[in-house]
């Protein structure tokens, strides 16, 4: 394991968010509250800056021509969402940037061909689906103060374990990377946030959490229902969330208070406890998924 994929990206993305927190760019993206919000203080949405400068550039230099192109995807959907960030984008903007990054992962991941679902049509198209969500409902669940810094830093590290567990040193530390930087990131969204994540975060990564899965299936490294175990807990919450309100027939792309991690604040929950609690569920979820990959 190289140490420099644990350190370098911690210290860079704590490094840059306690900078960020003094530019002028912090007062551009505040996350002013609302009434679909869950905090009551104007926040800067700067930490995912911070994060992707950590874990993108170590991710690179360490990946093979497959993991570069997939950290260079990542940072394009970053700058996208800064801008999103700053001055909010239609979905009809969006939402093609999203689709155009999961055609990119489904193709880098295409020649690989290890497994057989990723050789044929109707997988590649269920992939672009499956990632494109994943990049949406990361952003859906980074609601409240320190869960999906917590799930990146859960999820990506044990991404990272399995691969090098498999022998794949290069995804192994891209995950690892992408984890450590989380973690730099959670020093100041931790209850009570200092700094959010904002979408220039949350939407690479999930991308990446989508796209680094899918590569690693069709690489060999594991089946494809282990990143979606690891992942469960956004990905049961936000899909279950999204049924219930297709059912109700309320619009899907309005903002609301629905998922199960706000109903749990609103019921009394405060943010500390939602953190710990949701990090207990998902590093419970993370060492099930790594027993059974056994």
């Amino acid at each position: 394991m190289n140490p420099l994929a644990l350190a370098l990206p911690a210290v860079v993305a704590i490094a840059a968010i306690a900078l960020l927190r003094r530019s002028p760019l912090a007062s551009k993206v505040l996350d002013r509250p609302g009434e679909r919000s869950l905090h009551e203080i104007a926040t800067p949405r700067i930490g995912g800056v911070g994060l992707m400068l950590g874990a993108l550039p170590v991710a690179f230099v360490l990946g093979t021509p497959e993991v570069r192109a997939l950290a260079l995807t990542a940072a394009a959907l970053a700058l996208v969402s800064l801008v999103d960030d700053a001055k909010p984008l239609p979905v009809a903007v969006r939402l093609p940037f999203h689709f155009a990054a999961s055609a990119v992962a489904v193709a880098v991941a295409w020649p690989q061909g290890a497994a057989p679902e990723a050789g044929t049509l109707a997988g590649a198209a269920l992939a672009l689906l499956a990632i494109a969500w994943m990049t949406n409902l990361y952003n859906f669940m980074d609601g409240a103060d320190g869960l999906a810094g917590g799930m990146a830093t859960i999820g990506f590290a044990t991404l990272g374990l399995a691969a090098l567990g498999a022998g794949d040193g290069a995804m192994g530390h891209a995950c690892l990377a992408t984890a450590a930087a989380a973690a730099g990131f959670l020093a100041f969204n931790f209850p009570p946030a200092r700094v959010f994540m904002g979408d220039a975060g949350s939407v690479p990564l999930g991308f990446l959490a989508g796209a680094l899965g899918w590569l690693g299936a069709a690489r060999g490294l594991w089946p494809a229902w282990f990143p979606v175990l690891v992942f469960s807990p956004f990905v049961v919450d936000a899909s279950v969330t999204l049924a219930r309100r297709i059912r109700g027939r309320e619009p899907i792309l309005q903002a609301h208070r629905s998922h199960y991690y706000q109903r749990l604040v609103l019921s009394g929950w405060s943010h500390r406890r939602l953190a710990l609690a949701s990090w207990g569920l998902m590093a419970l979820c993370a060492a099930s998924a790594l027993v059974a990959l056994g």
